[in-house]
């Protein structure tokens, strides 16, 4: 998971992308938005990635790999909790990413701000 940690805070979409299967699905309960397929999520990351910039710390839910992700502030020097992003593996590659709004990463034992 260090390759896709490496991967979204330097906002490499490209090296992102490669991490996930053809068929990955994208999804924010309880927001009915999801994204099928490496093409769709590729336009979604490009489409966030515009002007910011992320920081993730690995965790753990449900057994799975997860990240809580930080939006990076470029005036004030800190990163602000944004969410946790759970990673579904097959064999190598992410079949699935999970995010989840960031009302949940108290319970991860997340902080709200992040020193930049």
């Amino acid at each position: 998971m260090a390759r896709l940690t490496e991967a979204f805070e330097s906002g490499a979409v490209q090296d992102v992308v490669a991490l996930l299967t053809e068929d990955v699905l994208l999804s924010m309960p309880p927001l009915p938005l999801e994204y099928q397929g490496r093409e769709l999520a590729g336009r979604f990351f490009t489409a966030v990635w515009r002007d910011r910039r992320y920081r993730l710390i690995a965790t753990r839910a449900n057994g799975q790999p997860a990240f809580a992700f930080y939006v990076r502030d470029p005036h004030a020097g800190v990163a602000h909790a944004n969410g946790l992003l759970v990673a579904t593996l097959a064999g190598p590659e992410i079949c699935a990413l999970t995010r989840f709004d960031n009302g949940v990463l108290a319970g991860f034992g997340m902080p709200r701000t992040l020193p930049d």
